[in-house]
């Protein structure tokens, strides 16, 4: 899975497509992301000691995470991601489009002396 939290989306299908958000939260059990200002929906609330007033909340529900694609900023639009190892051992995301680099997923790693 190439997307993370904090990472600009852009929708493809539903209500929302062709719309951007951060991702607060995914849920990689069920394929689920929450996108900030994405499927928002009206949680109504009983009055209790923690809400007094009650009433209407209004809150992100989480959508597929197959309708959602990265962002890429030197495409300007959501594109399709892939993998690469670099020279140094590390593995970043890249944009199949234009190749552009699109952060790091893995850290370097240590190699072993060479005989």
């Amino acid at each position: 899975m190439h997307i993370r939290v904090d990472d600009t989306v852009q929708v493809i299908s539903g209500d929302a497509k062709g719309e951007q958000g951060r991702v607060l939260r995914i849920d990689r059990e069920n394929g689920r992301v929450v996108v900030e200002g994405i499927n928002r929906v009206f949680k109504h609330v009983r009055r209790s000691q923690r809400n007094p007033q009650g009433g209407r909340l209004s809150r992100e529900m989480p959508i597929a995470l197959s309708n959602v694609l990265l962002y890429c900023q030197s495409c300007g639009r959501g594109r399709r991601t892939g993998a690469k190892h670099q020279a140094d051992g590390s593995k970043v995301r890249y944009c199949r489009k234009c190749g552009a680099n699109l952060g790091q997923i893995a850290p370097p790693k240590a190699r072993p002396a060479q005989k």
